[in-house]
């Protein structure tokens, strides 16, 4: 997990390189993702930069730029190639590679193959960019779990960073936008998709239900995320995800010989999560950290927040609140890596609105557009709130080989299903996959608990709390201004109204305003993004407890919960 900037003056319009002193200064706004090394390269030929910030996970005492079989061919990395000691074993084999560091395979691969498409070789999670005899490459994960944006100056360069911070005051004038998921660049091919699973066409999603191989794949994605040369943690929210890979890491860490450390926040030691947490901790036997934040302090750190985040999106905001402060605490405490559980709700529809699609068609094309835009929400918050305080985030559910095990099955198997007290559950594949009467992966009430997003988790308290005070700090007739002040994503709510605010004082471009893709649950009158806008919590606001789950898709009685 690093901090990548990257530039690309094969394009521009004069004959003038950008200054490798600049580049290096515009990369360190992003120092906090790698604060252990930071490393440059700049092409004799071209002028391409390449510059990195590291933070030492494999092979912990070398710096990035990462050199091939030749001085000219260099590459930086941010992520984890999980697959990259089988690429050494035999793809590679004939090349003599000179770290242990999982970053190195890149560069060789792309020798071999000089092609964006050896991308689908790669097994893990990526943003870099790479320089190679005057050729230049930058290319994202599948699904975006890395951060990665692009920008355009007004001399036509190519800019390439982590974070937009990077690329606002070179590039806000002309283009910023999100680096595409699953896409490589080339000066002369411009953007291509290298990934195309079938799961994209919903209406391939005809897998019949095998709870096996949900189960053994989801294992197998906890374990190669488990790699690392650094102190190795899990985050555990109390919820069915965070919940199953913590408990699965849990048995394998411990196998290894492992202290295996968990970590959970909330406003108090009564918060849903907290209480949660503590019984899953104990259970799984885990050395548990259990922390709380002040809401007075997260108001006070919303400015700092949203710099980090680089999003005015509300349920970003809200929930990567308890999380940068988690992360903060997790560093205090010498942890470089956390394992968690985002991804899951996406693939399964495991947001209470799911409750409400009207058809199974409708649900499928849901989950995948969800799944398809992760980068813009969960994988963003996850990332950026963390490596606010340079700690990596490792999420199982979108390994490949799951999601193409998962995005794949029938949606009737995965809309949400009856339960024997009538209560509707929603991620019932899951659960169920998990449901072992024989060494039982968590206790019988986490496995079936509701579904509560984490800035609810944490306390219902933040949120109600959060509400007010943005509503005490907008007057109405400022808000009545709305549309006008922000004639693009429109703030919704007062609420919404003071994180925009703050955003724009930050990144004042209109391009870095358009990178942001708010977060509204479907099918369901109260647009709010909390859970408990849906009258199927527990807790609803409308406290209604109706369930308006009809038309349920039938599901093969298997592992059904005890009563």
């Amino acid at each position: 997990m690093c901090g990548v900037f990257a530039i690309c003056q094969q394009a521009a319009q004069c004959k003038q390189k950008f200054d490798l002193d600049e580049a290096r200064r515009l990369s360190r706004r992003q120092y906090h993702r790698g604060p252990d090394f930071s490393g440059s390269y700049q092409d004799p030929k071209t002028g391409d930069i390449l510059v990195h910030e590291r933070l030492a996970i494999m092979d912990l005492g070398i710096t990035h730029p990462l050199q091939g079989t030749a001085a000219d061919r260099q590459v930086i990395h941010n992520g984890e190639i999980y697959n990259h000691q089988a690429l050494r074993d035999t793809e590679l084999k004939n090349y003599k590679l000179r770290t242990t560091c999982d970053s190195e395979v890149i560069i060789f691969l792309y020798e071999k193959y000089r092609d964006g498409f050896f991308c689908n070789l790669l097994d893990g999670v990526f943003a870099f960019a790479l320089c190679c005899e005057g050729e230049f490459l930058a290319a994202r994960d599948p699904v975006g779990v890395k951060q990665m944006y692009y920008g355009v100056d007004s001399e036509g360069r190519y800019f390439f960073s982590n974070e937009m911070k990077c690329l606002e005051d070179s590039c806000g004038d002309v283009k910023i936008e999100s680096f595409p998921p699953g896409h490589y660049y080339t000066p002369k091919t411009g953007f291509v998709r290298y990934f195309q699973p079938e799961w994209f066409d919903y209406k391939k999603a005809i897998r019949p239900l095998d709870l096996k191989l949900i189960q053994s794949t989801m294992i197998t994605a906890v374990h190669k995320r488990l790699m690392s040369d650094a102190p190795l943690g899990v985050l555990l929210s109390g919820g069915l995800d965070s919940s199953l890979v913590s408990s699965i890491a849990s048995r394998e860490m411990k196998k290894r010989g492992l202290t295996v450390h968990s970590f959970s926040i909330g406003v108090d030691h009564n918060s849903p999560d907290v209480v949660a947490a503590r019984k899953v901790a104990d259970f799984i036997g885990t050395t548990h950290h259990e922390f709380y934040f002040s809401i007075e302090a997260g108001i006070q750190n919303l400015r700092k927040l949203i710099w980090h985040l680089e999003s005015y999106d509300v349920t970003s905001i809200r929930a990567s609140t308890p999380m940068y402060f988690l992360s903060e605490e997790i560093r205090k405490l010498g942890i470089k890596v956390v394992l968690s559980g985002e991804g899951a709700d996406e693939i399964f529809g495991g947001y209470l609105y799911f409750h409400n699609a009207p058809s199974d068609e409708d649900f499928q094309k849901e989950t995948i557009d969800r799944v398809l835009h992760l980068y813009t929400s969960d994988c963003l918050r996850a990332d950026k709130s963390s490596m606010a305080h340079s700690v990596e985030v490792r999420v199982p559910f979108l390994d490949k080989s799951f999601l193409d095990a998962s995005i794949s099955l029938d949606p009737a198997f995965k809309r949400p299903q009856k339960l024997e007290n009538g209560r509707s559950c929603e991620k019932y594949v899951l659960r169920s996959a998990f449901n072992t009467d024989q060494r039982p992966y968590l206790p019988h009430e986490i496995l079936w608990r509701q579904k509560e997003q984490f800035s609810d988790g944490v306390g219902y308290s933040w949120i109600d709390s959060l509400m007010q005070h943005c509503a005490d700090e907008v007057t109405d007739k400022e808000f009545a201004q709305a549309a006008k002040v922000y004639p693009h994503n429109t703030p919704h709510s007062k609420e919404a109204f003071y994180m925009r605010k703050i955003f724009h004082e930050l990144f004042p471009s209109e391009q870095a305003a358009k990178t942001v893709r708010k977060w509204i649950p479907k099918w369901q009158k109260n647009q709010d993004p909390s859970g408990r806008a849906s009258l199927v919590h527990e807790q609803s606001v409308h406290n209604l407890g109706e369930d308006f789950c009809n038309n349920k898709s039938a599901i093969i009685e298997q592992c059904r919960p005890q009563a």
